[in-house]
């Protein structure tokens, strides 16, 4: 890539090169509600501190330092990506999480479903009804950046949905009922992932897909955001609480007693849940 004057190369987790975009920053924190004094203020201050080949961790650690000085909430929502990232190492928060999405949009879910096929059973992450729709949802969960799920995730799910449809359809009235396989995963699709997806009539959800869609706007739409964006929680506390099974920021404005739980002192108590009731303001009923 020829480098023109004035042009500053960042290091993108994949190991790719882009050239730094400002407008690109100012997309990001303009989505985390920050006004535009800081946002403005924000991209001055990384402009002034990055350097050729910086990656865009560090640029996202700086962004998101400079914020949290400015306004917790907007920081919390800033970190989404990497809020989601945080609810592993293991998948299940991950699949709780995305029922909690489909159950918040009307449909009755199960997590964790053991399903006989026609040829074997299949452990089903995430189960979805709503009316006369029926689906079967693997979820794809990465805790680091940079990982794509690549063609190979939707092959393999959509033979699994095949021999769980075949059962499926064996039952009285399932006939007439649209069966459909989705692959939900927190990073990106590799473009023949979505060619293959499209073309076998799977339903893809990924960080950015599709456009309109994808669960960085589901997530902004129904305000249902991780206890991970939380800024003002340790990585021992959330831990805690995600041992609990509690995934939802709405779970703790709903559940106060939890961080009692967690022995968090009355001081640390009240600044918690100050900043998650203000991320539970945007949870649309």
């Amino acid at each position: 890539m020829k480098k023109n004057k004035n042009e500053i190369f960042i290091t993108k987790a994949t190991g790719q090169q882009a050239v730094f975009s400002p407008d690109k920053l100012r997309h990001s924190l303009h989505r985390s509600g920050a006004d535009d004094n800081t946002i403005s203020k924000i991209i001055r201050e990384v402009q002034g501190n990055i350097y050729d080949n910086i990656s865009t961790k560090k640029i996202y650690q700086l962004a998101f330092g400079l914020l949290k000085k400015q306004s917790r909430h907007s920081a919390a929502k800033y970190k989404l990506k990497q809020a989601i990232m945080e609810l592993g190492p293991s998948g299940f928060p991950f699949e709780k999480f995305v029922a909690a999405i489909l159950n918040h949009q009307g449909y009755s879910v199960k997590v964790g479903e053991i399903v006989k096929g026609n040829c074997v059973t299949h452990e089903i992450d995430v189960i979805a009804e709503k009316e006369n729709q029926h689906f079967m949802i693997e979820c794809k969960f990465h805790n680091l950046s940079g990982i794509n799920c690549d063609v190979k995730i939707p092959l393999y799910i959509q033979a699994r949905f095949k021999d769980v449809e075949q059962q499926w359809k064996t039952i009285p009235g399932h006939k007439a009922i649209f069966h459909q396989g989705w692959v939900v995963t927190n990073t990106k699709f590799s473009g023949d992932a979505i060619q293959y997806g499209l073309c076998a009539g799977l339903h893809l959800i990924g960080w950015d897909f599709p456009k309109g869609n994808s669960l960085r706007e589901q997530i902004d739409t129904s305000g249902l955001y991780p206890l991970t964006c939380l800024t003002t929680l340790t990585l021992k506390e959330k831990q805690f609480l995600l041992d609990k099974k509690i995934v939802l920021c709405k779970e703790l404005c709903n559940n106060p007693e939890l961080l009692s739980e967690a022995q968090i002192p009355q001081a640390r108590k009240n600044t918690i849940m100050n900043e998650a009731q203000v991320l539970c303001k945007g949870v649309h009923t």
